[in-house]
Formats: C-alpha cells, structure tokens, sequence
C-alpha cells in the first residue's frame, strides 16, 4: 500500500533523510519509533510533501506521489495528522470535521466517524480550542479520516496525553484499521504505545531505518536502547 524507497530529504544544506526505506502492507499498523532529531517528523512530513525530498520515491498503491503536493496526495488517498494536532481553534468540531470533506467528496461528516469518537458528537457545537488534549487528537484524526483515506500518518498522537486516553487511543486505531481497512503509520516515542499498537515496529536513528521488526519477536530492551538519551 505504501512503499517508501531510499528517500532522502534536507534543510538546506543539512540532510536529515539518508535513504530511508520501508513498505506498509495493506490494512498494517507500523511505529516508526526513535530519539527527538532522528528524523521522524522530517519523514512523516516528507510522505506527505510538506517537506519536499531530494532523492528516493514514494508508492501509494503502486503509483508514485513523489512529485505531487500535499493536496494531491491527499486525493490519492494519503492523509497527515501533524504532531501538535494543528486543529482550527475557533471553528467547531464539526466544522474542523468538515474542512477534510472536500477531498473524500462527501456533503456531510459520516455517522461512523462519530460512533468512533462519542465525545465529539457530544461536543460537535464547541470550539476546537475549547477541547482538551486527548479531545483534539480524535478531533484530528477524525478530520483526517473524513478524506476517506487508504494510509493514515499520525506524528506523535501521544504527545501530552494522559495514559488512559493513550491506550484508548491504541484501541480506536486498530479499530479504524479493521473497519476501514486502513494502512496506518505511527510516528512515536513512547514505547508501550507502539507494541500496543503496531504490527511492525521501525526505528529510525540518524536519519536512516536501523531496525525493522514484527511485533510479536520486538526485542523490546533493544528497541529501548534506541530510545535512550
């Protein structure tokens, strides 16, 4: 469904991406997991063609978005949940909802958007500001689901949420992943998140894929080494 070859990606002179490469089967969860400045937010972002890349491709389905922009991609079936959520403050969660409509075609937010996250049915009239932290993150996965997506990118979902909405996270996404059929890659440091999550894990160090394991043989004290400071 997604096959990442030998891509490659700067910050003007400085390359963070050395060649990364991995695929994502059809309706897999992976975590891509490793330490601040490693390089996940510049892959994620290179996915998506916020960051344009320097060298490698990138397949959806088998067809190459390399040199599409980030709505074009968006099109083709990729959708981005950015680290820090970026909801829009002052629309309401069905108006947020609805800003992802345009690219999946449909008129109104599907009912199973909201039978996957209850809390925003209840709190569709209020302001995307007003939301708490793990409040915000369904709200942007539930926009980034309204596109109708095949792969689904998510940067850092756990990032200051409390640990009983982390596990609840855990649950929804496999979820989405069975019922919509969805791909889904995870950008993440936290450890109990990814293996209770992931089909796959990844760890990316430097810029480049160093370890790439299922999770049922993850080798748990190896992955942690990566992550230790």
């Amino acid at each position: 469904m997604l096959d990442v070859e030998s891509l490659h990606a700067a910050y003007g002179q400085s390359e963070v991406l050395h060649g990364a490469s991995f695929k994502v089967s059809p309706g897999e969860i992976i975590a891509i997991m490793g330490r601040n400045g490693m390089g996940k937010t510049t892959l994620m972002k290179a996915m998506m063609g916020i960051m344009p890349q320097t060298a490698g491709d990138i397949l959806l389905g088998g067809e190459s978005v390399a040199g599409l922009k980030s709505y074009q991609r968006v099109k083709k079936g990729m959708a981005y949940v950015p680290q820090g959520r970026m909801i829009f403050s002052t629309m309401t969660v069905q108006e947020n909802i609805e800003t992802g409509l345009i690219a999946g075609g449909d008129r109104e937010v599907s009912g199973d958007i909201y039978e996957l996250f209850p809390v925003l049915l209840e709190m569709k009239g209020r302001r995307g500001g007003n939301l708490s932290g793990g409040q915000q993150q369904q709200l942007a996965i539930a926009r980034a689901l309204a596109t109708r997506p095949k792969v689904l990118l998510l940067d850092e979902p756990t990032e200051g949420i409390q640990p009983s909405i982390i596990r609840e996270m855990a649950r929804t996404l496999r979820r989405i992943r069975d019922e919509r059929g969805l791909s889904i890659v995870v950008s993440e440091q936290v450890l109990s998140f990814a293996l209770d999550v992931a089909d796959r894990v990844l760890v990316v160090e430097n810029g480049e894929i160093v370890h790439d394991e299922p999770r049922a043989s993850v080798d748990e004290v190896k992955v942690a080494k990566y992550l230790s400071v």
